[in-house]
């Protein structure tokens, strides 16, 4: 109680002593007193740059160091063995065309044929099932050579010679096939055309290779190969996504089973027209990190977005153009001088086959360096395309260095200008680590730099 009154009394007091201050004159009543101040010193705090340094040619010539002793000795002799071989097929197909047109087989093969009816289109046919079935008989040891033995010498193939045999006999089967079907369309718009035969010619190569790209993923390759859908997994949802996201349309991503026939990793966005597929091989399955398989499918779904298989059948249809051109000047010339010895002297006889073979084969081989080019700057965009819709620099190249099996990676530049397909390993890593530069300062690309790859 007495602690309550004297509350009470301390409050009448302070109340009282409110009152009176607010009765007293305005000059005697005490001016506000202003708060006190302190001058704040200001200054800029040190800028901490915690980005990881990072070195891209340093970077570029530390994963080419992974593969080095006997392993890169035998990846560059694999390589420089398939020049030498590359050439000796480009001889050897000149031996058989000159053999045939020489000794005249050729058109000995074309008489037999008007003799056995007088439809030039059923002469066509015939025509061409004999030259493919000689051609593939006397290329067969060759063929045998590099396609299985030296696969097997360098540790690339998983089949026995049988298997082996059965894919190339599907090959052959299919080249049959298309000699028949293309030959006499091909053969009748040369004789109707006159001078202007390779045009025609042209046109109709060109729009068989549009066809080709058409049906090949749906009819062509399940022949070779069983086609299954990818199980459901996280990579799947991931591969999905990326798809969706980059305007792909596709329902399923497809498993190849090609470890029954090699040790190589692959991936592909086949098909066109509508027919298109995302597929990869067991082998990038079974052999890369699920990273990798995302990088590896960012470049195939870069060819496709970028317009890749239209964009290669305009400029390979342009040198098919050009080709034919060259073809038809080389006809002449050689007909003119030898054509006599031949028994052939316009291009609509079925009998100057093997000459149009060795001419358009002589331009290809001469053509090489523009046809890699083309080739590999293609591939060069889906690399950067790949690098940018999956952010994994560093899966790519370790990826890269899987491919060493079988492709040289640090080429001379001459030597990767005028043979290579593709943008050497060397390249490739170089172009991921420089992307990995400019782009240190995210939060993801920033963690692979301070040690800690995702």
């Amino acid at each position: 109680m007495a602690s309550r009154i004297g509350f009470v009394a301390v409050f009448l007091v302070l109340l009282g002593a409110q009152a009176v201050a607010q009765d007293l004159p305005l000059d005697q009543q005490r001016p506000p007193i202003a708060a006190p101040t302190q001058q704040i010193q200001e200054s800029q705090l040190p800028v901490l740059d915690t980005t990881p340094q990072f070195d891209p040619d340093h970077a570029t010539g530390s994963y080419l160091a992974r593969v080095s002793g006997q392993l890169r000795e035998r990846s560059d002799a694999y390589t420089d063995g398939g020049y030498f071989w590359g050439l000796i097929d480009f001889l050897y197909g000149l031996l058989i065309a000159s053999l045939l047109l020489w000794f005249r087989v050729s058109a000995r093969m074309r008489d037999w044929t008007v003799e056995k009816t007088g439809n030039r289109a059923f002469q066509a046919m015939l025509y061409g099932v004999i030259y493919v079935s000689a051609v593939t008989l006397v290329r067969l040891p060759l063929d045998i050579f590099e396609g299985f033995v030296r696969e097997h010498a360098y540790d690339l193939s998983n089949q026995n010679f049988l298997q082996w045999l059965g894919d190339y006999t599907k090959s052959f089967a299919l080249t049959l096939i298309a000699a028949v079907i293309v030959l006499p369309i091909l053969y009748a718009a040369i004789r109707r055309a006159g001078a202007a035969w390779w045009l025609w010619g042209a046109g109709i190569v060109i729009a068989f290779s549009i066809f080709v790209n058409v049906v090949y993923p749906v009819f062509i390759a399940p022949l070779y190969n069983n086609y299954t859908p990818l199980p459901d997994s996280p990579l799947k949802q991931s591969i999905m996504s990326l798809a969706r996201a980059n305007g792909i349309p596709a329902d399923n991503i497809w498993l190849v089973d090609e470890s029954r026939q090699s040790k190589r990793i692959s991936a592909n966005v086949s098909g066109f027209l509508g027919t298109t597929r995302i597929s990869l091989n067991d082998n990038l399955l079974n052999l890369g990190t699920p990273d990798e398989v995302l990088a590896v499918l960012g470049h195939e779904m870069g060819h496709y977005v970028m317009g890749h298989a239209l964009r290669g059948i305009l400029l390979m249809g342009l040198m098919t153009l050009i080709g034919f051109a060259a073809v038809a000047w080389g006809f002449g010339f050689s007909a003119v001088r030898f054509g006599s010895h031949w028994q052939v002297h316009e291009p609509g006889d079925i009998a100057g086959l093997p000459l149009l073979v060795a001419l358009m084969s002589i331009f290809l081989f001469l053509a090489l360096p523009v046809s890699n080019s083309i080739v590999r700057s293609m591939e060069s965009q889906a690399d950067l395309f790949g690098v940018n819709a999956v952010r994994k620099p560093d899966a790519f190249s370790t990826v890269v260095l899987k491919l060493a099996d079988y492709r040289k990676l640090d080429p001379g530049p001459l030597e990767e200008a005028m043979l290579y397909n593709h943008p050497s390993g060397r390249s490739r890593i170089a172009m991921m680590m420089h992307w990995k530069k400019e782009h240190v300062r995210d939060m993801d690309i920033r963690d692979t730099v301070a040690g800690n790859p995702r």
